[in-house]
């Protein structure tokens, strides 16, 4: 098959990927976003004849904007801008889980100062900041007190862009010091990892300590449900344990749809990108039946 992979920086998660595909004879076309133009009907980017387009963007902005235009142009995407658009917003991403019924840690979103100091108080604290827009866990802050609120809050404002004047707040979670990392492929979990610290936020990229997880059906069935809410795909599902370790209790806090799979890779003893490659075989040849079905016969 002859695959696109669409980059802005080529990162250990897309060598592992690029790797394997070539181990596999696939075809392989980097298209570097940077470079490309995205016209109304075409692009500068050599995608006529590819089976499939593998987003990889780092910058979530290129990677909306290239995946709704390669989506246009009838080139099959994942995943597809649909569900970027839902994941790279969290309040969206929010939204999309509670509207189907998925756990997830009670959020208010408010625009003024005076209006997100509210939802704080009613909140009480410790209670979470997040931006809408944003991963590796930065510029998340955890208040304790309401000086801390102040401050934080005046800064947000002024910071100029207005994503920073959505207020996107929500209740801690007392997890058990670590939360849970699901790699899965339209809701079917390829690997999962615990990502452990002393550090309120347990992310890898916090420097977390990660360990290979075994799901529960509860888990299980939570994936399934999260990943099909935001419009499936290769997704990173988050979740934090309610009520301790073990406690097969969950809420799902977030998902990711650019999702980094390096430290899983290391973390468990699957061979994480070879089953990544094994589902896009199965999507380019899904789509390969569905544009020869689409032939007209005379």
């Amino acid at each position: 098959m002859h695959i696109g992979i669409l980059y802005s920086r080529i990162r250990r998660d897309e060598k592992l990927l690029l790797t394997e595909l070539r181990d596999r004879g696939h075809e392989v076309e980097k298209i570097d976003v940077r470079r490309e133009r995205f016209g109304l009907e075409s692009t500068t980017a050599a995608v006529d004849d590819l089976d499939l387009v593998v987003d990889r963007c780092l910058s979530t902005s290129r990677s909306l904007y290239a995946t709704r235009f390669l989506d246009s142009y009838g080139v099959p995407v994942v995943n597809s801008p649909e569900t970027a658009d839902v994941c790279a917003d969290k309040a969206k991403n929010s939204l999309a889980l509670a509207e189907a019924g998925i756990p997830t840690p009670e959020t208010e979103v408010a625009f003024t100062k005076e209006s997100a100091m509210e939802a704080i108080e009613s909140f009480g604290y410790p209670c979470v900041l997040k931006p809408v827009v944003g991963s590796w866990g930065r510029l998340m802050a955890k208040i304790d007190t309401r000086s801390a609120a102040e401050a934080i809050l005046e800064h947000k404002e002024t910071l100029g862009h207005y994503e920073h004047k959505v207020f996107y707040i929500q209740e801690f979670v007392d997890k058990p010091g670590r939360d849970i990392r699901v790699l899965a492929t339209d809701g079917d979990p390829v690997a999962a990892m615990t990502r452990s610290s002393d550090h309120w936020l347990t992310n890898a990229a916090k420097g977390g300590e990660t360990k290979s997880f075994e799901l529960d059906e509860t888990a299980l069935d939570i994936v399934e449900r999260a990943s099909a809410a935001v419009g499936d795909g290769l997704l990173g599902v988050d979740l934090m344990e309610v009520g301790g370790a073990g406690s097969s209790r969950y809420t799902v806090h977030e998902i990711n749809h650019t999702v980094e799979f390096k430290a899983l890779n290391e973390a468990s003893e699957v061979d994480v990108p070879a089953k990544v490659v094994d589902w896009l075989e199965t999507k380019a040849a899904a789509g390969t039946d569905d544009a020869d079905s689409d032939e007209v016969v005379v």
